[in-house]
């Protein structure tokens, strides 16, 4: 099947402008939310790609759901059908990679600037820094084999690349609405956590919005690059000759 199955876990964290990216190359997304009691595909076989979006979850959590997602990811990872995970995703990634997924130091909330490995350079036009958007407080390690793509100030780990699978602790998908709608919902945990002293790693709301329309258009850009990676390596249907013809 031509289509990328896209795993969904909070409304406010949906497939956003990659949805949009996937759909402007032709290519077919169906969104599958197991958090919500919908059923996983028993073979990823059955389609060109995986992604897995953000959660308020913790991928340690005893849930039915994650330990169902782990598996799928593990099986694409076997049949070497490309993943991309968003936070959650790329943690959810790590993990299937055998890599440890434990708490960071202090919570990573906000737009912050993160440095691009050698590794990285192709996925993001040869820039040695990008400006992106977080909120997790748990952090991956970088799997056996895997390439850190990405490192930031108050996480090392923010994304890595193994083969056509790449796993990042940001959010490239983000759009206005979706940073506005997670700023909302999340007005407590933001509170919280500044209260709790860690306003180096976490910002206020008002300075999350401050210039969203270009801090969003500007890290579109950036995702534009990364997604047209991803993209290549997804699995195609073959075309067949006949007779002469396609």
């Amino acid at each position: 099947m031509d289509t990328v199955a896209i795993l969904q876990h909070e409304a406010s964290q949906g497939p956003g402008y990659l949805l949009s990216y996937l759909h402007s190359q032709g290519i077919a997304c169906e969104v599958i939310q197991a958090a919500q009691g919908q059923t996983l595909p028993r073979w990823i076989s059955d389609y060109s790609g995986l992604v897995v979006l953000g959660s308020n979850h913790s991928v340690n959590e005893e849930l039915p759901w994650i330990a169902a997602e782990l598996e799928l990811v593990r099986q694409a990872v076997a049949l070497d059908v490309p993943v991309l995970g968003h936070c959650f995703g790329g943690q959810l990634l790590a993990r299937a990679l055998g890599a440890r997924v434990h708490r960071n130091a202090w919570p990573n909330i906000g737009w912050s600037r993160l440095w691009v490995t050698p590794a990285g350079r192709d996925l993001f036009a040869g820039q040695r820094q990008a400006t992106m958007f977080n909120w997790h407080h748990d952090t991956f390690e970088i799997p056996s084999g895997a390439q850190r793509i990405l490192f930031g100030s108050h996480c090392l780990n923010k994304g890595f690349a193994l083969g056509k699978h790449l796993g990042l602790q940001s959010h490239l998908e983000v759009t206005e609405d979706s940073v506005r709608a997670w700023c909302r919902e999340s007005r407590d945990e933001i509170a919280h956590s500044l209260a709790l002293g860690h306003g180096r790693t976490v910002q206020s709301e008002a300075e999350m919005l401050r210039e969203l329309p270009a801090r969003t258009a500007e890290l579109h850009r950036l995702a534009r690059g990364v997604y047209r990676h991803w993209v290549q390596g997804l699995r195609r249907p073959q075309q067949v000759h006949l007779h002469g013809g396609w």
